[in-house]
């Protein structure tokens, strides 16, 4: 039996929030290890689809300490570049990753530290932060029918090359980012696309970008005031303006269940489709955290005091949205919480 590993601090994913976590807690001083289940880097920027871009130019989609260079050829980077900058995030600053390590379970250890549980071995710590994000849990809704329509069914995680609907009737499902920029990206290219929304589609003025949507979350955060949700929800990127602004981007309200042939809506119209994509969102991945037994809310969410689980002082939760810090889940904006996270448990530590 291989001896337990341990150290401090133990960060659980180095995607853009494990490895923002593990550059202040190099800066801080303890003793840390990042353990990632994919076996190389990038975290869910390796597997978006091709045609993905960032929302804002490089400069304005840095992680703390190293700015993004800009992408030849490209106002705004796509998600390969994301993925080589992170990669040379985690080289420049020597962060101690070790993977492909699957985290099975984090439990209570005897003398008041927690026992983390691998497929690569057991770890010891006095303090963790979850940084798993949610791309491993991906959502969809319980539509009645869904079992019966033939044809294709995917999630946003699922879609990578537009070329694989070509002469295709497709339905995208859902009034976010992914929804809007999928239904672009297959507009003109599959045979037919109907985006299919559970409300009227909001989209944010065209002069916001990553870094506008960064500012208002740091605004709110100072001084109160209004929220981005107050705007809108979409961020009209080139290709979703362009779209939009040609009248190929409309959209429709929620179909009342799936037919074997298509969506049907409460008026029995049904729409004759080939592949329904559910860009309907995630769930925080947190199964490793059940057997701590930390209260959970609303969608699977962990009760938090900032990133500090509301139960356990010994556990932060980074980059999972507005509710583990706002603009967590984004390049900019997850550097600010994960400078307060390391400061909390420093000083617990200490």
């Amino acid at each position: 039996m291989s001896a337990v590993r341990r150290v401090q601090v133990l960060v659980v994913g180095a995607g853009q929030a494990g490895l923002a976590a593990g550059y202040y807690l190099r800066r801080a001083g303890p003793d840390f290890a990042i353990l990632d289940a994919a076996p190389s880097p990038g975290g869910a920027w390796q597997h978006y689809w091709d045609s993905l871009h960032l929302f804002s130019p490089a400069a304005y989609s840095s992680l703390p300490g190293r700015p993004m260079t800009g992408q030849t050829g490209k106002d705004w980077p796509d998600a390969d570049h994301v993925v080589q900058y992170l990669a040379e995030y985690e080289k420049r600053y020597e962060l101690p990753v070790h993977r492909p390590v699957h985290v099975r379970a984090v439990e209570n250890a005897e003398d008041g530290g927690l026992i983390v549980r691998t497929d690569d071995g057991t770890w010891h710590a006095r303090a963790l932060i979850s940084a798993t994000g949610t791309w491993w849990r991906p959502f969809v809704p319980a539509v009645p029918g869904r079992e019966s329509f033939t044809g294709r069914q995917l999630h946003t995680r699922d879609y990578h090359r537009v070329e694989d609907f070509t002469g295709r009737r497709v339905v995208v499902v859902g009034g976010g980012n992914s929804g809007a920029q999928i239904a672009a990206d297959l507009t003109g290219r599959a045979a037919a696309v109907r985006w299919v929304t559970r409300r009227p589609a909001r989209f944010l003025p065209d002069h916001i970008d990553g870094r506008a949507l960064f500012e208002i979350a740091t605004r709110r955060v100072q001084h109160g005031g209004e929220r981005i949700s107050d705007l809108g929800d979409i961020v009209a990127t080139p290709p979703v303006r362009e779209a939009r602004d040609a009248g190929l981007l409309t959209d429709h309200r929620m179909f009342h269940a799936l037919t074997a042939d298509g969506p049907q809506w409460a008026d029995g119209t049904v729409w004759p489709a080939d592949a329904v994509i559910w860009c309907t969102g995630f769930r925080p991945a947190l199964h490793h955290l059940a057997p701590l037994g930390l209260r959970t809310g609303e969608r699977g969410r962990i009760a938090t005091v900032g990133t500090r689980a509301e139960t356990d002082p010994r556990i932060h939760l980074l980059g999972y949205g507005d509710w583990t810090g706002p603009a967590s889940a984004t390049l900019i904006g997850v550097g600010r919480t994960a400078r307060t996270a390391v400061q909390e448990i420093r000083d617990r530590l200490s």
